[in-house]
């Protein structure tokens, strides 16, 4: 659709810049929307950290990501963030929030629509949250990942940028995973995996939950066959995808999206990935990667790894998952929404 001649505000979480230099999903995704909008002529205001990146506007009242500067309080540098953002509410058409459940409490108390992207349900704890304010706008960003009540507009999946990854003709030899080191990313699932499959496994990520790193994954780091090699950025994430055979994501928990499934494919890279959440929805089983339910299932696989065109992964996320695709999503959105608010003032 053409730009219409309407100001919209993103709000970006402030754990890590945006985009951000290594972990950061979500910021990943607002940059990827904001960047999108701008190039199609939207007139855009990002609320993120002060060193964020950007070809819209940037508005900051926190220098950089809390997760970043050890002398921050966090909740401070959120509430300040936000409330900076609806303070400004007037100059806006649409809100379009990326930041959980916080920015919820303002909704009512403007007049700008604010559009909520629920990147995930952290935990059963903030549903009240979004039992209250049910009634706004919300995006998915799978099918699987909806709760009940809530006012969905529609799904939008993640988009990323190709041309950050490219195409890895040939295939590696090495079993990877990228995320969070957490239990709920399987990290010692795919470690079992390797082990089993006779292959070197490589971990890359933040380390979010620090006893398991240590309990369960720290005592079978060799440097040899099972190799931790911290978190990583683009560039690096590149040079795993180059190393790779496979991406291991044994989720032990329902996926809500997953950037890194689609991020693996665009290099061309299949993944294996626990049949729970989403991961049906980004991976199409057997033809970008397979879908297990254990690691005797995984190990199999893995085996199966030839039968997968590696091209066949690039031209799924092309259709499916880039950032063109996104972008046409919100902004059919952003389309519904602005009816729906002219037919209410008439």
């Amino acid at each position: 659709m053409r730009a219409p001649n309407k100001k919209v505000a993103i709000l970006s979480p402030i754990a890590w810049r945006t985009p951000p230099r290594q972990y950061g999903a979500w910021e990943t995704v607002a940059s990827n929307v904001t960047e999108g909008l701008v190039s199609r002529g939207w007139d855009v205001t990002l609320f993120a950290t002060g060193d964020s990146v950007t070809q819209a506007h940037l508005h900051a009242v926190v220098d950089k990501g809390y997760e970043e500067n050890p002398a921050a309080d966090s909740k401070v540098a959120e509430y300040l963030h936000i409330s900076e953002a609806f303070e400004h509410a007037g100059d806006f058409d649409l809100i379009h929030s990326h930041y959980d459940f916080m920015p919820l409490s303002y909704t009512r108390l403007i007049k700008t629509p604010v559009l909520t992207t629920i990147h995930g349900f952290s935990s059963a704890k903030i549903m009240p949250m979004y039992q209250k304010y049910h009634d706004g706008y919300f995006v998915s960003v799978s099918n699987s990942d909806r709760a009940a009540g809530l006012n969905y507009v529609a799904t939008v999946y993640n988009g990323i940028d190709l041309s950050l990854y490219p195409f890895q003709e040939c295939r590696g030899d090495d079993l990877i995973f990228l995320g969070r080191i957490h239990p709920d990313k399987g990290v010692h699932l795919a470690i079992e995996v390797a082990r089993l499959s006779g292959m070197r496994l490589i971990i890359a990520g933040m380390i979010q939950d620090k006893g398991y790193f240590l309990e369960q994954i720290e005592p079978h780091l060799d440097d040899q066959n099972i190799l931790y090699i911290g978190p990583v950025g683009v560039k690096g994430k590149n040079k795993l995808f180059a190393q790779a055979r496979v991406l291991l994501h044994l989720n032990t928990i329902p996926e809500r999206f997953g950037l890194v499934l689609v991020e693996a494919n665009a290099a061309g890279v299949p993944v294996i990935a626990m049949d729970l959440g989403s991961c049906r929805e980004v991976i199409q089983h057997g033809q970008t990667g397979f879908l297990v339910s254990n690691v005797a299932e995984a190990v199999r696989a893995v085996g199966r790894i030839s039968e997968i065109d590696r091209s066949a992964c690039r031209s799924r996320v092309r259709q499916y998952f880039s950032i063109e695709k996104m972008v046409d999503g919100y902004e059919r959105v952003y389309s519904t929404i602005f009816d729906l608010e002219a037919k209410r003032r008439t």
